[in-house]
């Protein structure tokens, strides 16, 4: 996207949410135009507004929301860092402060009234102040922050400033524990409570970014206001359609307007009053229980509909007038997480997801950054979501080094029916002890679980990605047991336990507990594990053996489609071999590379290489033949891995969160979408792979290829299926299938095909009619044949051949 475009949709974004605010609160947008300085950060940092005056700064026109390097595009200070290796020239501004400057006249609030200043999202150490005088400080990009700027306003005009320190040397103030050196993050990331991607991945590059990134407003805070609204389900009644509800209230009043305000109590269902009611309010902090009778409940995308419900709390006052309100979406269910945290011998382990008493089977996608510059997440969103439920992804987990999405991303999950497991927000090392970063990670916790614990479609709370494994990758040796990590068995544990009992804990994913230490700590202890060990062949052992009955990480490497090589590769470095058949440098950085200095620092294209080579037995020159050979490769094996948990569904396998959905960065990736939206072969195939009721075939058993149908609903389920291997246009089965609700079943035995081939699998439900296929044969497949075959499927039109 340009830069032009992306002004234009801000513009028309924050003309809309003006137009929004100004019609239904008092509150007051700050978004738009603001001033820009920056300057290379001095030995003792900048915080104060009368000390920028003594420095050489320059200043710029800022969008807010925004991040810094989107205004340096703007104003041709630097190249677009989407494009080629041009990322790398922001290595030097990580160095820098940052102070943006707003002037907006005093709004008038009456008499009792509180001015709260709101921040969506700083990123990252940053003092504030306004008019001269300091409001507040913020040190964490994760989390929103309010300062209450009532006694510091002046009437007319006010100057707003926020002076942002550079988060890379201000992380030299801190010093590491032996275990927080060495692991797969950046050693800056460990302290500094700023998205841990931001410092370079291997799915995302090095661009350490800064910004007011996302909206800023003022709040008119009313002296009689709703703090806080909870609504949980306690207990349900599938049969009855009953359910128990706690509305759990928080307010700040004025003591003479005790016991002479009511709240009322209010849900609707599409439009019509299903409950209301009302009590007196005699303490700052109540309870409201109610019994729901003909209840709607939620479910997951393919278990029945993902019902809502208009909720709200009223505060009104004695001469019936409002004083405030608290609307939200409730979604009524209950959730557990069905666990035995180890597998023994004859004693394997469990990891399974049941709402409202009903054992789900999960197929869905990790979710990554959808934009290494976050300020422009809120463009992708919808289309990302869209794609999910297009490919009927049930579960998105939110993976640990990212930022939290906002509020917009968990109501579209709600209506739709998708389940969000929610890491928080570490990841691939272990993190400080010490009681200052305690705190700050309980107070991080409280703010997201406060913000979101009202979403149907939240199911799970990790304590990171990869943390509890990361002890094994350096520290093996020295048998470091990641059960004595205060943050995430205690501080976190304790913050759920106190805020949101209603939802299941996990640690770390994966999860190495107590019994898995004691017992050695090796993966085949794990019922949920992250299965990419030496990235070989599709059907090695090591997946097809895995003993884990939940894999929430597992991926293929696969090349975008040449037009958006076009476009993230400079002209001349589209090719991507050297004449000494080496990657080139562009190639190199989508690779990616976090350090241009330290040469080829994480270099995972040679991945598809070595996959190409094992399943055609060469990897093509041509640039086009190539980028098939690849994403081929990835489509395959990404449906076999959906498909040989689905045809072992519940026995014993329980799920599968498949590694990603798209990039957050033009790269090469194991992203099924690029960043362009162009979407690779296995999206297809995926979604062929994903549907409610799938026909499906998994590798041979006792010499013969099970066909198998797997039911991801409530309700029993009959059909036809016809098979056909595609070389010959040869019926090798027809018949009739049936399934009860929510299970799998063999419907036959197929007899084995000689040689190399494709079969397609037809079948019909009602008047619905699908289709998928199987590869079947020894590798290597000759790559042109494959393709004919392919085509000749007629499956795929949409795929670029």
């Amino acid at each position: 996207m340009t830069i032009i475009k992306y002004r234009l949709l801000t513009l028309l974004t924050a003309i809309l949410y003006l137009g929004n605010m100004a019609a239904s609160s008092g509150n007051i947008p700050l978004n738009g135009k603001w001033q820009l300085s920056y300057w290379e950060q001095p030995a003792e940092a900048i915080v104060t507004p009368q000390t920028i005056n003594d420095m050489q700064v320059g200043t710029i026109e800022a969008t807010v929301p925004g991040n810094v390097e989107l205004d340096l595009m703007a104003a041709g200070l630097i190249p677009d860092p989407m494009i080629g290796s041009n990322v790398n020239a922001l290595r030097k501004y990580e160095n820098y402060q940052w102070c943006y400057t707003k002037t907006f006249g005093a709004p008038s609030i009456q008499n009792g009234q509180r001015l709260e200043l709101f921040f969506g999202g700083i990123d990252c150490l940053a003092d504030i102040w306004l008019n001269g005088e300091k409001v507040g400080e913020a040190a964490n990009m994760l989390i929103e922050h309010k300062f209450d700027i009532t006694d510091h306003l002046k009437s007319g005009e006010n100057t707003l400033q926020v002076i942002i320190r550079s988060a890379v040397m201000e992380a030299q103030k801190y010093t590491l524990g032996t275990f927080s050196i060495g692991n797969f993050p950046a050693e800056e990331a460990v302290y500094i409570r700023k998205a841990p991607h931001m410092y370079g991945w291997d799915i995302m590059p090095r661009l350490v970014s800064a910004g007011l990134w996302r909206d800023v407003e003022l709040r008119v805070l009313n002296p009689t206001r709703l703090k806080d609204v909870n609504w949980m389900t306690i207990s349900i009644d599938t049969v009855a359609h009953t359910a128990r509800i706690f509305t759990d209230v928080q307010l700040i009043m004025p003591f003479d307007k005790f016991d002479k305000v009511k709240a009322q109590f209010t849900l609707r269902r599409k439009g019509k009053v299903v409950y209301q009611n009302s009590q007196t309010v005699s303490t700052p902090a109540f309870r409201h229980i109610f019994e729901l009778n003909n209840v709607d409940f939620w479910w997951p995308r393919g278990y029945g509909e993902a019902a809502l419900y208009d909720a709200s709390v009223q505060l009104i006052g004695p001469d019936g007038k409002e004083l405030d309100t608290n609307n939200c979406r409730i979604g009524i269910r209950t959730v557990k997480l069905d666990m035995d945290d180890i597998n023994l011998p004859g004693k394997p382990g469990q990891f399974r997801f049941i709402v409202n008493n009903e054992p789900i089977f999960i197929h869905g996608t990790n979710w990554v950054p959808m934009d290494a510059l976050h300020s422009r997440d809120k463009l992708h969103l919808n289309m990302m979501i869209d794609m999910a439920v297009d490919i009927n992804c049930n579960m998105i987990r939110c993976w640990g080094g990212n930022v939290y999405e906002d509020t917009g991303f968990f109501n579209l999950c709600d209506e739709n029916g998708i389940l969000v497991w929610q890491d928080f927000g570490m990841g691939c090392t272990f993190y400080p002890q010490r009681d200052d970063f305690a705190k700050m990670i309980e107070q991080e916790v409280t703010s997201v679980v406060l913000k979101f614990r009202n979403h149907a479609s939240l199911i799970l709370w990790s304590g990171n990605n990869e943390n509890d494994l990361a002890m094994r990758w350096t520290l093996q040796p020295l048998n470091i047991n990641p059960n004595k990590d205060v943050i995430t068995r205690e501080v976190i544990a304790r913050v759920l336990y106190e805020f949101d009992p209603t939802r299941p804990y996990l640690p770390s994913s994966p999860y190495y507990s107590q019994a898995v230490w004691e017992h050695g700590g090796g993966d085949e202890l794990l019922p949920e594990n992250h299965l990419w060990g030496p990235r070989g062949y599709y059907k090695d052992p090591y997946y097809t053996k895995a003993s884990c009955c939940f894999v929430s990480e597992i991926g293929y490497h696969g090349c975008p489609n040449v037009e958006s090589l076009n476009k993230m590769m400079t002209e001349d470095a589209v090719y991507p071999w050297t004449k000494n058949k080496e990657w080139n440098d562009e190639w190199v950085t989508k690779s990616t590379r976090r350090f241009p200095s330290q040469g080829k620092t994480f270099d995972r294209n040679n991945l598809m290489l070595n996959q190409v080579n094992l399943l055609f037995g060469e990897v093509p020159t041509k640039l086009e033949d190539f980028a098939f050979a690849s994403q081929a490769v990835q489509a395959e094996a990404m449906k076999f891995f959906v498909e040989l948990w689905r045809g072992q569904k519940f026995s014993p396998k329980t799920g599968i969160i498949w590694w990603n959905l798209r990039d957050g960065w033009p790269i090469i990736s194991d992203a099924i979408v690029d960043y362009y939206n162009s979407k690779k072969m296995a999206y297809y195939f995926i979604k062929n792979a994903q549907t409610d009721l799938c026909v499906l075939i998994n590798d041979p058993v006792d010499n013969a290829y099970p066909l198998i149908v797997t039911n991801d609903t409530r309700n029993a389920q009959k059909g036809q299926v016809v098979v056909i291997d595609v070389a010959s246009n040869k019926e090798i089965y027809t018949g009739n299938f049936e399934v009860s609700a929510n299970s799998m079943n063999k419907i036959t035995s197929l007899p084995l095909q000689k040689g190399q081939g494709i079969l397609l699998i037809k079948y019909k439900i009602g008047q619905k009619e699908y289709s998928n296929h199987y590869l079947y044969g020894e590798a290597p497949f000759n790559l042109q044949e494959y393709k004919k075959l392919l085509k000749k499927t007629g499956l795929y039109p949409d795929i670029k051949q």
